[in-house]
């Protein structure tokens, strides 16, 4: 809280948060230590997140209804609690992606979906939360902090 009564402090740009760790948030099987602690962290500091990141996790929950890991009723409470955090869309992804973004993707053989988070957080200099294991030592690899790792 801040110093005024009652008045909760502005979250500070703070992490660059992939697909992977917001639907670890959604489907309870997929829940684990490190997404808890990335989403702990949200409660004083704002991700960035690149503009496909809705359509990834729109998609991975229509699939997860798809294959019966999830109902409709659950996606539209699992959006509903995604749209309420302090996630800002980085409104620059698209300017690097045929540039940047593919030659990252190139480089490190990543899919350009992965090669966009890797930028915006060469980019903007923040750390990267992913349970991704190839976008995780590529991270590292290019010298991008992952959240959470010393």
């Amino acid at each position: 809280m801040s110093k005024k009564k009652g008045v909760a402090p502005e979250p500070k740009e703070g992490l660059i948060i992939d697909s992977s760790v917001a639907i670890a948030w959604c489907f309870p099987d997929e829940q684990d230590t490190y997404s808890q602690s990335v989403l702990d962290a949200l409660a004083t500091e704002r991700a960035i997140v690149p503009d496909l990141w809705h359509l990834e996790v729109a998609n991975t929950l229509m699939v997860g209804e798809r294959r019966k890991r999830s109902t409709q009723a659950n996606t539209v409470t699992w959006l509903g609690f995604l749209t309420s955090l302090p996630i800002s869309i980085d409104e620059e992804t698209r300017s690097h992606a045929f540039g940047d973004t593919l030659s990252l993707a190139r480089e490190h053989n990543l899919s350009v979906y992965d090669a966009a988070y890797l930028e915006l957080a060469m980019r903007r200099g923040l750390p990267l939360a992913t349970l991704d294991d190839k976008l995780k030592s590529t991270a590292q690899a290019a010298g991008v902090a992952l959240y959470g790792v010393h």
